[in-house]
């Protein structure tokens, strides 16, 4: 069994209005050494082992359903994990 932590996250190309917004909140709470903020997505997969191979599995969930490849890219990281 794996535990897969998925990091989604609006490519650099693409106006964050969000990011925007929480950086001009920061500056008006007196946090000016804040210069940018990025908005993104974090995810927590348990998957099972199968026949298939683990990254084959993992990139058909993101790609198909966790984000926008047009706009977002994702990353991930895979723990082992035993069940409880």
């Amino acid at each position: 069994m794996f535990k897969v932590k998925v990091y989604v996250t609006l490519r650099e190309s693409v106006l964050d209005p969000q990011g925007k917004a929480v950086t001009h909140s920061l500056h008006s709470l007196n946090y000016p050494e804040v210069s940018d903020v990025r908005i993104g997505k974090y995810m927590e997969l348990t998957i099972e082992k199968s026949e298939r191979e683990l990254d084959e599995v993992i990139n058909e969930i993101c790609s198909k359903l966790l984000a926008n490849t047009v706009i977002e890219d994702y990353r991930y990281e895979v723990e082992e994990c035993v069940p409880q």
